[in-house]
């Protein structure tokens, strides 16, 4: 699958990953200015996606003791505003990978 590939090649090549994703010609944006539209009125509001894959994936990044809600509602949050149905958050700071991974859908 799409995400599985992205985070398998981006993981084996942590070290470079922008070579990474470059050589996979897969398109991304780092910290990806998420603006807030209400009664046709575009609102700045500071909301900023980690990683915007193909513009069909969020990333966000995190590194703590243990993912919480709060990171699961920013994560939801993004993909609400943006119409990006699925999200990716991962916590590096956790022994294993697959430990720190969380896919979130809506």
């Amino acid at each position: 699958m799409f995400i599985e590939s992205w985070v398998r090649v981006c993981w084996n090549r942590l070290t470079n990953s922008a070579y990474a994703t470059t050589k996979a010609k897969i398109q991304f944006e780092r910290q990806k200015e998420l603006p807030v539209k209400y009664q046709d009125v575009m609102m700045d509001c500071g909301y900023r996606v980690d990683i915007l894959v193909e513009g069909r994936l969020i990333i966000e990044l995190k590194s703590v003791e243990r993912l919480q809600r709060i990171h699961e509602a920013q994560v939801l949050t993004y993909m609400k505003l943006s119409a990006i149905q699925i999200g990716l958050l991962i916590n590096f700071n956790s022994v294993l990978l697959r430990d720190g991974l969380k896919r979130l859908v809506l």
